[in-house]
């Protein structure tokens, strides 16, 4: 037995050696990610015991509307900076300000149409219910954009640690504010957004001073030239992070249109756990594009680390909220049990299917065929929004969970198949595209 233990340790320890940066990297996001996954339970649960159900389910409503928003104005960029930084050490900040500016231009522009378009509907579920609560929206969708890109370019570089420490601050403060605003007697759906506004600026200016400048490092004159070189890549990094990411971001505000903001508020508690569960296949996924791109010899084996370990912590915590949903909800808030019922159970199984397609997605940009793949993921995700909101409309909240659940697994199902015949080669097949010479890029 000790000697079959002893050779399983060489060989994982081996393997580990053999995927240092993977590993090293993948590491850090993963921490991060756990980190935010519990604070981000903390901070949900304070804000369910301290907040009316309203509060929580307009609010968060909102936040999932800012993160699309996010992902729109990001615009792919943030993608481009993780596999084409390490090709341009040089034109780093340039590369990162003019992405920067661009992605700030069209957060602001398609914030304050979301909120033109709220008013002039005049819902009773809309969550921009005043001024407040519509400054603060567009303000954080402002503060979205560029640090999402500047957490891209730190990746890009393969300097996830720092990442991680600003995730850390972002989910430390966030939670510190939520607790001072709900003493203070601040209890409305604007306090949720504005501690989040506040620990997005806090997390970047404390990342700044315990890296010693390494945020502002990332910034200079922006480098347009640069980038538009770039465009066709960004492109399809852009319809690629699009189809793949919208149908979960804005799942929270389709539960407040098609049901209520107190379904929701349940829903949310719920479905947050299992996103942040899925941030580590994805946090994973995502560390292959720049690892493998490094080295494509490595890519079958980098890519059966990655999706073993997902897999597995995938089908645990399925199981976890498949057998104690009601317990989790019951943490949040006793409420929440009798509001959602049973009917969130299956939402687990979700993070199977989704974790074929995170990888089948890095597979996409490691062959550069982001703009074909943008197409299947298109039409996966048109099929998981209409089949969560077809069984909204038949079956409540239990139909929404069950179609979602049956729509997610079956795109991912269909992914693994390309994975399977990806990983009979020993490298990608169609390697990228070659990025622009440095020659190209200069002046």
């Amino acid at each position: 037995m000790s000697t079959l233990a002893r050779t399983a340790m060489m060989r994982l320890l081996g393997a580990a050696q053999k995927s240092a940066d993977f590993v090293v990297n993948s590491g850090a996001m993963v921490i991060g990610t756990m980190v935010m996954a519990v604070s981000g339970f903390a901070y949900w649960w304070l804000a369910a015991r301290l907040f009316a159900p309203e509060v929580i389910g307009t609010a968060s409503a909102l936040l999932s509307v800012m993160g699309l928003i996010g992902l729109l104005g990001e615009a792919g960029l943030g993608t481009l900076l993780i596999g084409e930084i390490g090709r341009h050490p040089g034109r780093v900040s340039g590369l990162v300000s003019a992405a920067a500016s661009i992605g700030l231009g069209l957060a602001l522009g398609l914030a304050l149409l979301f909120v033109v378009g709220e008013s002039r509907l005049n819902s009773s579920n809309s969550p921009i219910d005043n001024w407040l609560v519509g400054t603060a929206f567009v303000l954080g969708c402002c503060l979205t954009v560029p640090i999402e890109l500047g957490d891209a370019a730190l990746v890009g570089d393969l300097h996830s640690s720092s990442r991680m420490i600003r995730q850390v601050l972002f989910s430390t403060f966030k939670l510190l504010l939520i607790a001072v605003a709900a003493l203070a007697g601040f209890a409305s759906s604007a306090a949720i957004v504005l501690t989040w506004l506040a620990g997005l600026l806090i997390s970047w200016i404390g990342l700044d001073l315990l890296t010693r400048g390494r945020a502002r490092r990332l910034l200079g004159p922006p480098d347009f030239r640069a980038l538009y070189i770039l465009r066709h890549k960004v492109l399809g990094h852009y319809a690629l992070d699009v189809t793949i990411q919208a149908p979960v971001i804005v799942m929270p505000y389709l539960v407040l249109v098609l049901l209520s903001a107190t379904t929701n508020a349940a829903f949310v508690s719920l479905w947050m756990l299992v996103t942040m569960a899925g941030t580590i296949p994805a946090a994973m996924s995502t560390v292959l594009f720049p690892v493998v791109r490094a080295n494509s010899k490595q890519f079958r084996h980098h890519m059966l680390v990655s999706l073993t370990v997902s897999l597995l912590f995938s089908l645990v915590c399925a199981n976890v909220v498949f057998f104690y949903s009601q317990q989790i909800l019951a943490v949040f808030n006793p409420a929440y049990p009798q509001i959602a019922g049973m009917s969130l159970c299956l939402l687990g199984f979700s993070l199977l299917g989704s974790t074929f397609k995170y990888h089948a997605c890095s597979l996409a940009r490691l062959r550069n065929k982001m703009g074909k793949a943008s197409h299947w993921f298109a039409l996966g995700g048109l099929l998981e929004l209409c089949s969560a909101i077809a069984g909204a409309k038949l079956g409540g909240l239990q139909g929404l969970a069950v179609a979602w659940t049956v729509a997610v697994n079956i795109v991912g199902a269909c992914a693994a198949l390309v994975l399977l015949f990806a990983t009979t080669r020993d490298s990608v097949d169609e390697p990228d595209a070659p990025s622009p010479s440095p020659n190209l890029l200069q002046t």
